[in-house]
């Protein structure tokens, strides 16, 4: 059974930082291309990072650069968002997504709140 469990989320102060983890079981992880997206309320998903199979190619975005780092550990199933200088604006629920051809996984999400 395909599962992806995000985890890490929750409320930060401006300024703050915060490790997400999103981890695969179920499907070849190291195979695919992991990325992280958000929700906003009211807003449509958009797309935060995306990390390719092996790890050495990474794409954010461009509001992002600079904040946010994607990682892999291809050995745990596992990947991560790294997120520093937290602003309230990236308050959201993020997801994690694993795409590869026509498979594409999605988790439920993890609560980000950044609120003094």
């Amino acid at each position: 059974q395909v599962q992806l469990v995000e985890s890490g989320g929750e409320l930060v102060q401006p300024g703050g930082s915060l490790r997400l983890s999103c981890a695969a079981s179920g499907f070849a992880f190291s195979r695919y291309t992991m990325r992280w997206y958000r929700q906003a309320p009211g807003k449509e998903r958009e797309l935060v990072a995306g990390i390719f199979p092996g790890g050495g190619s990474t794409v954010y975005a461009d509001s992002l650069k600079g904040r946010f780092t994607i990682s892999r550990d291809n050995a745990k199933n596992t990947a991560y968002l790294q997120m520093n200088s937290l602003k309230p604006e990236d308050t959201a629920v993020y997801y994690c997504n694993a795409a590869l051809g026509w498979y594409d996984y999605w988790g439920q999400g993890t609560q980000v709140t950044v609120s003094s």
